[in-house]
């Protein structure tokens, strides 16, 4: 959603290389990841990294949660390995809120996706939550008022991601695409190797008088 030729590229050629914003974001993810954040109490169970999919042809989506809350609800669902009934809430850390929106569109999607393996693993309608480090917040989504918004976004994303893959195109840079943050943007584009015009000079000065 982010950049086409970026899923080309990490997808088909596997290119990969990391910046700032992706270790910030790898060091935060590690941290929710490390199993401190897995606990139970009387009123909820908390997991992290939760390994949940959803096999329907449409979708055939597979991944690993951040965070998922189990809390008792006498009218929510039975959890496998857990006694009672829970409602499931699922929460994605990020590092960065956006300045002028309440989420980034690029955040809110990768949660749907969780939430539609959510729901086809534990048979339930769960809630989704944007996790904020730098405000210590969180969003909620809305994707109780929007779900068929949200449904066609991925349904479109999912078609277009498995055409590339198909194909094995490299789509083209998209006008307008906002590059300085992507952490692979000098192998998308690579620069020309630098050089200094007195050193060819020198350098074919040398050859010639051998």
């Amino acid at each position: 959603m982010y950049c086409p030729r970026r899923f080309a590229l990490l997808t088909l050629n596997l290119d990969w290389s990391e910046n700032a914003f992706v270790v910030k974001a790898n060091l935060l993810h590690e941290n929710v990841h490390d199993g401190s954040h897995s606990f139970s109490d009387k009123r909820k169970a908390v997991r992290s990294a939760v390994t949940i999919y959803n096999d329907l042809p449409e979708y055939d989506l597979f991944g690993v949660t951040d965070c998922v809350e189990f809390i008792k609800d006498e009218n929510g669902t039975e959890i496998p390995g857990l006694q009672g009934k829970y409602r499931v809430v699922l929460v994605e850390y990020k590092p960065k809120a956006p300045k002028d929106e309440k989420f980034h569109a690029t955040d809110a999607i990768q949660v749907f996706a969780q939430k539609l393996c959510a729901d086809h693993v534990w048979g339930c309608d769960s809630e989704a939550y944007l996790y904020y480090s730098d405000i210590r917040k969180r969003v909620r989504l809305p994707f109780d008022t929007e779900f068929e918004k949200y449904d066609n976004i991925i349904k479109k994303l999912l078609s277009e991601m498995r055409e590339i893959l198909e194909k094995g195109d490299y789509p083209k840079r998209e006008k307008g695409q906002k590059c300085s943050g992507c952490s692979i943007k000098d192998r998308c584009f690579p620069k020309d190797t630098s050089y200094n015009v007195r050193d060819i000079v020198m350098s074919q000065k040398g050859v010639d008088d051998v």
